[in-house]
């Protein structure tokens, strides 16, 4: 007799708040929608992530119908992926805090991206050190395998592996611990006006980034302006100084799956004009479907509502009995 092999579990958050843009898209968004069927998949709207920082309620709740339409949109389909709001599963607030009693100060303190965020904050907020917590608390519910991100990512799956073992060492093996996932191309889609810089939803620099809902004027708006150089060839190069038309090149790979060989040849002889001006038809027409389907969706917020009303229900029925497992290990009383 053969046993069923167990489909892999993957687990990924994105934060209501800020244009997706198509670095989000190509980075993160394409490899969700790859995995489909092939593995159990698991997608987070971080809505308690996005108010350590704060929020206007309104615009919250907007900005959540918003990602979740513009995510099923790009192809993530309810049916084969569990899509879900991450404030809908109180089992994740619950289990970040068993987590922050068993972490030490000094590993979030060192956290990178809280270094960064501090500085530019007159008065931080504790939800903001506390962030790869929760992260981590929305991982190891799902004993996820595989957490697919891009590379300023990594160390807070590093400090979730940490914690898991942590964890386990003390009260039993209870997590699985997972391995972070980095795409090799794209997974660091970088700023159209700066090539030095990740392509950011929090910069509002008209031409930093195209957004998946930008229109064809927009697009170009971008596209005509990006970064190149002063050099006549079109290739893939990891020169610094050629760092602009290496992004505009690799997003050109991405959105058309040529191989590198087949992209230097399309364009051997040619300039810059011909590569951003093919660039531009081929974003364009990539996104008119998408925009579309997204603005149909947004229409109808009562259908929105339903399907998050499906996933959190699927997502309580892996989270809930995974964090009665936690209480029990640290020692709570089960409720009679």
């Amino acid at each position: 007799m053969t046993v069923p092999t167990k489909k892999t579990r993957v687990f990924s958050g994105i934060q209501p708040s800020g244009a997706l843009h198509i670095g989000n898209y190509l980075g993160a968004i394409q490899q969700w929608v790859a995995g489909q069927g092939q593995k159990t998949n698991f997608i987070c709207v971080v809505d308690l992530h996005a108010i350590t920082v704060p929020q206007e309620p309104a615009a919250l709740r907007q900005q959540t119908r918003e990602l979740t339409a513009l995510l099923i949109a790009c192809g993530i389909d309810p049916q084969q992926t569990t899509l879900f709001v991450q404030s809908h599963v109180r089992a994740h607030a619950e289990c970040c805090w068993i987590l922050n009693c068993v972490t030490p100060l000094g590993w979030l303190e060192r956290m990178t991206q809280y270094k960064q965020k501090a500085q530019k904050q007159e008065s931080v907020l504790v939800g903001l050190l506390d962030y790869p917590i929760l992260q981590a608390a929305d991982i190891l519910l799902y004993d996820t395998d595989e957490v697919p991100i891009g590379e300023d990512q990594k160390q807070h799956v590093e400090l979730t592996r940490d914690i898991a073992q942590r964890f386990n060492y003390q009260f039993g093996e209870t997590f699985v611990v997972p391995k972070p996932v980095i795409r090799e191309s794209g997974a660091r889609i970088m700023g159209l006006n700066d090539p030095t810089a990740k392509m950011s939803k929090s910069d509002t620099v008209r031409g930093h980034a195209i957004r998946i809902t930008d229109g064809p004027d927009e697009i170009k708006y971008a596209i005509k302006r990006a970064v190149t150089d002063a050099h006549s060839q079109i290739s893939f190069s990891s020169d610094p100084e050629r760092a602009g038309v290496n992004n505009l090149l690799q997003i050109y790979q991405l959105f058309t799956g040529k191989t590198r060989p087949e992209i230097e040849a399309h364009f051997a002889g040619k300039g810059y004009g011909a590569l951003k001006g093919d660039l531009m038809d081929v974003i364009t027409e990539s996104l008119r479907p998408i925009r579309e389907r997204y603005q149909h969706l947004l229409a109808d917020p009562a259908e929105l509502d339903r399907l998050l009303a499906i996933g959190a229900e699927q997502a309580r029925a892996v989270a809930e009995p995974k964090c009665r497992e936690v209480l029990e290990r640290v020692g709570f009383l089960r409720p009679s």
